[in-house]
């Protein structure tokens, strides 16, 4: 898709105006089918940073669709200070950390119940986790996971990951060291 239209005239002072642009400001006026199209664009990696967040194909398919309904909501809150991808991860990082928030003090009692069994399925003894990043991704623990995933895979900062999770930036090196750490240990041939 071209993403440039050439709305530049010579009797016009505005510059070319990109296809996204175009989608935003239809999607502003009510246009479903504009933000439809803008669903299509970025869905994908909407649902990636869904799922690499939460492990769970079910919780990201929900989360991304979630994500979407809040950007419609949201809209008129972009000002297009950043691009319209830069703010959309946002407001999805911000909705899964907002679905682990509520879903933490049942995954707590949970967690404890099955600790014994996440302990031995933690070793590294399946050849086929050896060679799969992302299922070693999926096994690490919520909050390694959390910070490995907006650090090392979508490049944010120490302490932006730190007030969005509401830990220190130690606390935050701490769970990517120890992502690091397993991941080495559970990828290693």
């Amino acid at each position: 898709m071209d993403l440039a239209l050439d709305t530049h005239t010579s009797d016009s002072p505005f510059p070319q105006e990109t296809e996204e642009a175009r989608l935003l400001r239809a999607c502003r006026d009510g246009d479903r089918h504009a933000f439809e199209t803008l669903y299509r664009l970025h869905v994908g990696r909407v649902h990636a940073v869904c799922l690499r967040l939460t492990a769970d194909v079910d919780a990201a398919e929900e989360l991304t669709q979630e994500a979407f309904i809040r950007a419609w909501q949201q809209l008129a809150k972009f000002h297009g200070a950043s691009a319209f991808a830069t703010w959309l991860h946002r407001l999805t990082v911000n909705v899964v950390h907002d679905h682990q928030r509520r879903e933490w003090p049942r995954r707590k009692f949970w967690g404890a119940i099955a600790a014994a069994d996440a302990i031995e399925e933690a070793a590294p003894s399946r050849p086929e986790w050896r060679l799969d990043l992302e299922a070693a991704i999926r096994r690490l623990p919520l909050r390694a996971r959390t910070v490995f995933v907006l650090h090392d895979v979508e490049g944010w900062q120490h302490p932006e990951i730190a007030r969005l999770t509401g830990t220190a930036v130690g606390t935050c090196k701490a769970h990517l060291h120890r992502a690091r750490g397993l991941l080495k240990e559970w990828l290693t041939l």
